[in-house]
């Protein structure tokens, strides 16, 4: 992680604390002991866990590149939120007894293709799902209910497991965690929402941040990717002033140190 994307998920979740929820960070064993080095394991008051099996159980890192997603999801018991550690919410959405997610997303077929493109067995895709329904960006992602949440866990993972290995990094994983996840909340008759609108992301509002592709245009410019990081460290000592040790930490992370 670079020192923005850790910026963001110190804030994340303080943010969340902040608005009255729990927060646990779930990685595997070199997360932790990464998170561990840092020293800021007090920002997630729910501790760092590992229940990401460090081996994928047998499935591809790079390939499944966000396959530890649905491991953690899948250890922690619903109703639960799964926040990607680059995604903040400013203000806590209404939760209600629907899946809620963070926004659909366009039946791109370059990054959405048909799904008998995909080398696996045939009992990995499933039967019956309606290919028509947008994806969903799981960025943000509430499931109020257990069965439901194992069933999508379980879906996606036995995917990820039967893929041939090849050169394709995208479509298969999100084909996985965001197209399956709406195909089978239709067939199970569960209704969804989400956080925001699809045809509305890049317009101003204040409920939400997501750095999404601004991780690159972090890295590759010097002066934004510090001004950045003095604006997260601004917000950690008027927001959480219990937490600017944090800002000590990162600085000597930052430094080599």
């Amino acid at each position: 992680m670079d020192l923005p994307d850790i910026y963001c998920a110190v804030i994340s979740a303080l943010q969340w604390r902040k608005n009255g929820g729990s927060i646990t960070m779930i990685t595997d064993s070199h997360g932790a002991e990464f998170f561990s080095a840092l020293g800021i394991e007090k920002v997630w008051d729910g501790g760092i866990v590992t229940a990401i099996p460090d081996d994928l159980e047998g499935i591809d890192p790079v390939m499944f590149w966000a396959g530890g997603k649905l491991f953690a999801l899948r250890s922690f018991k619903a109703p639960c939120v799964m926040i990607d550690t680059d995604f903040i919410i400013w203000e806590n959405p209404d939760f209600s007894d629907k899946i809620i997610a963070a926004h659909e997303e366009y039946l791109n077929p370059d990054i959405y293709p048909p799904p008998t493109v995909f080398k696996v067995s045939p009992d990995a895709l499933g039967a019956g799902l309606d290919y028509s329904t947008l994806p969903l960006n799981t960025a943000f992602l509430y499931i109020p209910d257990e069965d439901f949440k194992q069933y999508y866990t379980s879906q996606a993972i036995a995917f990820m497991k039967s893929a041939e290995h090849c050169g394709d990094y995208l479509t298969y994983m999100v084909y996985a965690e965001q197209r399956l996840l709406p195909m089978l909340a239709k067939r199970c008759g569960i209704k969804y929402g989400t956080l925001l609108d699809k045809d509305r992301l890049f317009f101003p509002q204040k409920k939400y941040t997501h750095l999404w592709g601004a991780k690159q245009k972090l890295r590759d410019d010097k002066e934004q990717y510090e001004k950045f990081c003095r604006k997260c460290a601004d917000r950690i000592y008027t927001s959480f002033p219990d937490y600017k040790f944090v800002i000590k930490k990162l600085e000597a992370f930052k430094n080599g140190k």
